[in-house]
């Protein structure tokens, strides 16, 4: 390459996502002395559609899209994105050419009076947008109740920190606590918000939950190299048997769906749950196997869980 060699990556305009792609931007130049990175925010229908329940918009990818029409037009080399907002089949052209070195996995609790999960009240109010983490934390206490909430990090923390005040003239009362992932609050320098890491056995964590990806174009030879020199193997091998987890369930970000993949001693361990909206009923399970072989034990863990899912009493 030479010296003046530069590739631009696309990003949503978030702080964490800004903060993410930033990250990553420069991971690529210090493995690749010789080429420059700049970094380009693009809106996405999820950011500029703030008030929309993530329901009504149709599916996954709500985040994605937009970069990764900037990405297969050619009017950006490669798009950062947190993993777990990557659906499971790409467009025609595109992959995850790397998968940098994942961080924390779990859910964090952030309540208003720092007040842990157990210690909450009859009937405390949890603020999540997420099936996942409704389902699982209604199957664990039933009495919770829980509220919608959309918004980056920042607008989630504000409403949490809104909600102790009186209620207004209508009576609305905001949530007593919320559910944010553990990796956005560490990117953002916030771990000090967090009231309570919740444990993976409690709250399984999101599909690709505290990974970023990089996407650029198949035929894309020399950003793919330039990305591959920031790849962590162990780090793509568990994302990867979780998301063929995810693929084989058929789940998408309305699903409550979770798996929790990571190598111990040369072992890729894979944990999958799958719940009802209501936390009625959960089906967990568990496999191990290689880590070469991740897309496998994924679709065998997804057999596993639909079928006791069938026989459950």
């Amino acid at each position: 390459m030479s010296m003046s060699s530069s590739i631009t990556i696309g990003t949503r305009g978030s702080r964490l996502a800004l903060v993410q792609a930033r990250t990553v931007a420069k991971e690529i130049e210090t493995a690749n002395p010789d080429l420059t990175v700049h970094v380009r925010v693009l809106k996405t229908r999820g950011d500029t559609d703030r008030d929309a329940s993530l329901d009504t918009f149709g599916g996954e990818g709500v985040f994605v899209k937009e970069l990764e029409r900037a990405l297969s037009s050619g009017e950006i080399d490669a798009a950062v994105h947190s993993l777990k907002d990557l659906p499971t089949i790409l467009p025609d052209g595109l992959v995850i050419a790397a998968v940098p070195e994942r961080v924390d996995v779990r859910d964090a609790l952030v309540s208003r009076d720092g007040t842990g999960l157990d210690g909450l009240s009859a009937g405390a109010r949890i603020a999540t947008g997420s099936p996942r983490r409704r389902a699982l934390l209604q199957h664990y206490r039933p009495d919770l109740r829980f509220m919608g909430i959309r918004g980056n990090i920042d607008t989630r923390l504000k409403k949490l920190e809104e909600a102790g005040r009186p209620p207004g003239p209508l009576g609305a009362q905001g949530p007593d606590a919320i559910v944010l992932a553990v990796a956005g609050l560490l990117r953002l320098g916030w771990a000090d918000r967090i009231t309570e890491p919740l444990s993976p056995d409690l709250c399984m964590p999101a599909v690709g939950q505290g990974a970023l990806a990089i996407e650029t174009r198949v035929d894309d030879e020399r950003t793919l190299a330039a990305a591959r020199n920031v790849e962590h193997l162990p780090s793509r091998q568990a994302v990867m048997a979780e998301r063929s987890y995810l693929h084989g369930i058929g789940g998408g970000c309305h699903t409550p769906v979770g798996a929790w993949g990571r190598i111990d001693r040369d072992v890729l361990r894979l944990d999958g749950v799958l719940a009802d909206d209501d936390g009625s009923w959960i089906v967990r399970y568990a496999l191990h196997g290689d880590p070469e072989d991740g897309p496998g034990l994924g679709r065998r863990l997804a057999e596993a869980v639909l079928a006791k899912m069938e026989t459950r009493s």
